[in-house]
């Protein structure tokens, strides 16, 4: 048994210094090595312990302990790939994380949703507090960051003070114990803040430090691996290449794949067989995300690394599935295992509910487990860019409720080329943004159509019959009405105080101009059917619109489309319809 390195990546809201953080620590390994000494594999890159140790100087001998991990190998992938991709042990393919807050900014949205993915996972992960040298006064020089600290004046170390205090607050909002990575008592329960700057290089062999040691103390056992064994890998990406088509980019984290292994693919169908045609890594000092980077053959691949697969039949291959080398006598066995696998973490959906898409299977894992903490139900669940079939899934829920009528898309297109007004479709390469875009949406729907049925409504209100405005005694009979409270609209019943159904409004006209509905303040003439003036009804009466029960229970489910006065016109009436029917719209 072997200690493989410590995979690890980072992840953080957009333009924190995610990218730049990786660029520094490569920049920095390469400065301090000899030729060769940083490998650039598929993906990631692989710096030893030695050139953390030139890196670290002394500050890693203030560790106390005997270091035997080979070293660090840093994982380049877009978005949350790294840590929603299929892995049984741990459920993800990083074993840690560096998660990257620009300390002027604070936490950002997609931090927020980074930490969950993080706490989804179980993945331990360090602070990288970026971009210090933007703080207002700072003044950077070499050396441990701790020691460009103290240098600072009063002022500024006043300001970063605050400035971390701010994330350990807010991260404490999110159940997280945090504080600066010199002052933590127990690295068990307390996520360590580093102070760090891209830019000038400060905080970054403090954060290989931290790295190292944690690992070395914390995660030594998840790290044996077998070399000599065969090997036990993810998929980071597949993509075509220029020559050999379809490929695989791996990350190897147990074993060693050699050409013309025969390797078991996890799948949503079944497990691929495939027969490994070429294994490829980047040209020495490539930059391995140029496209016009060369790449050379391999013979084999030693975990922990990254490595190109060239393989037929791998079409179907998604990212994110497991990826095992096997021998005749072991397919079949690996076969099963695998399926187990993903069978483990495929979405379980319910009888109705939205469709989600996503690009990976662990993609789709973490967008329906956030959904689900919502409390939003899922029909159905798939990998993939938007088809026609789940546009007619989508829409298969209109009769139910129109606002299950959804697609949500996290990194996947709309290719089904239909225009269907019934089916709403929200796209995003950021997950809380696809979910808020979408519950904005839904308040604004629900909120539409409510209005739409309340205007269905017969509605509470209340007027009087003008004294010297009647027009006409009867068939029908035409008076004048003050609106007191409410709204009046042509068809709406009218009763006496005592609760009495006595006639309906036929017409109504404003300044002798016809109108369909008049509200509080206005005197409109009203033609009402069989009632005579004199007899059922008289002038200075107040009358009331008679609101069925069933309209009435309605109204109290949204309420909130009604004004306070409609809600007091609302209780008077039914107090009146209680007289004879103690139970009335109960």
């Amino acid at each position: 048994m072997t200690t493989r390195s410590l995979i690890c990546t980072t992840l953080g809201h957009v333009d924190h210094g995610k990218s730049s953080i990786l660029d520094k620590i490569r920049g920095s390994a390469i400065v301090k090595s000899e030729a060769g000494a940083i490998t650039q594999a598929i993906g990631a890159s692989i710096i030893p312990l030695s050139i953390i140790r030139k890196i670290c100087g002394q500050s890693l001998d203030a560790l106390n302990m005997k270091l035997t991990i080979p070293g660090l190998l840093f994982i380049d992938t877009p978005g949350h790939a790294a840590f929603t991709n299929l892995r049984k042990r741990g459920g993800n393919l990083a074993d840690i994380a560096i998660l990257v807050i620009d300390i002027n900014e604070g936490l950002m949205p997609q931090t927020v949703e980074s930490i969950e993915i993080l706490k989804t996972y179980k993945t331990p992960f360090v602070i990288a507090a970026n971009k210090i040298d933007k703080v207002s006064g700072w003044k950077s020089s070499p050396g441990p960051v701790l020691e460009n600290i103290k240098k600072q004046t009063p002022q500024v170390l006043q300001l970063l003070e605050t400035k971390i205090y701010g994330l350990v607050g807010k991260l404490a909002e999110l159940g997280f114990e945090s504080e600066r990575f010199d002052r933590i008592e127990d690295y068990t329960k307390q996520i360590a803040i580093i102070p760090t700057s891209a830019i000038t290089g400060e905080g970054i062999s403090e954060i290989l430090m931290v790295l190292t040691g944690l690992a070395q103390k914390f995660l030594q056992t998840c790290l044996n691996c077998e070399i000599s064994g065969p090997a036990k890998g993810t998929i980071l990406e597949v993509k075509e290449a220029k020559g050999l088509g379809k490929c695989l980019d791996v990350i190897i984290y147990d074993g060693t794949l050699k050409k013309n292994d025969t390797v078991v693919i996890g799948s949503l169908d079944k497990p691929i067989v495939a027969k490994i045609r070429g294994l490829f890594e980047p040209a020495p000092l490539a930059e391995m995300r140029d496209k016009k980077s060369k790449f050379v053959s391999i013979p084999q691949a030693v975990a922990a690394t990254g490595v190109r697969i060239s393989a037929p039949g791998i079409d179907e291959v998604l990212s994110g599935m497991p990826i095992r080398a096997a021998t005749p006598e072991t397919i079949e066995k690996i076969k099963q295992e695998i399926q187990k696998e993903v069978d483990e973490v495929v979405v379980a959906t319910d009888e109705e509910g939205i469709v989600i898409k996503a690009d990976t299977l662990g993609s789709l894992e973490a967008l329906a487990k956030l959904l689900r903490e919502k409390g939003i139900t899922i029909k159905k669940a798939s990998i993939g860019d938007i088809s026609k079939k789940d546009i007619a899934d989508a829409e298969a829920n209109f009769e139910k409720d129109p606002l299950m009528c959804i697609i949500l898309g996290f990194n996947a297109k709309d290719n089904s080329g239909i225009c269907n007004d019934r089916v709403k479709i929200f796209s995003s390469d950021i997950i809380y943004k696809l979910i808020e875009d979408f519950e904005l949406w839904q308040i604004q729907a629900k909120k539409t159509i409510e209005q739409g049925q309340i205007d269905l409504l017969i509605r509470p209100a209340k007027i009087e019959i003008m004294k010297g405005y009647v027009f006409r005694q009867s068939n029908p009979a035409v008076v004048g009405a003050d609106i007191i409270a409410g709204v009046i609209k042509s068809g709406t019943p009218l009763m006496n105080k005592n609760g009495k159904e006595i006639t309906e409004i036929k017409s109504m006209q404003h300044e002798q101009e016809s109108v369909d509905k008049a509200e509080k303040g206005k005197q409109v003439a009203v033609a009402l059917t069989h009632v005579t003036v004199g007899r059922q009804i008289n002038e200075g009466d107040i009358l009331y619109s008679s609101i069925p029960e069933e309209h009435f229970k309605k109204f109290k489910e949204l309420k909130q489309y009604l004004s306070k006065e409609e809600i007091a016109i609302l209780k008077e009436i039914a107090e009146i319809k209680r007289k004879d029917n103690p139970v009335w719209g109960v």
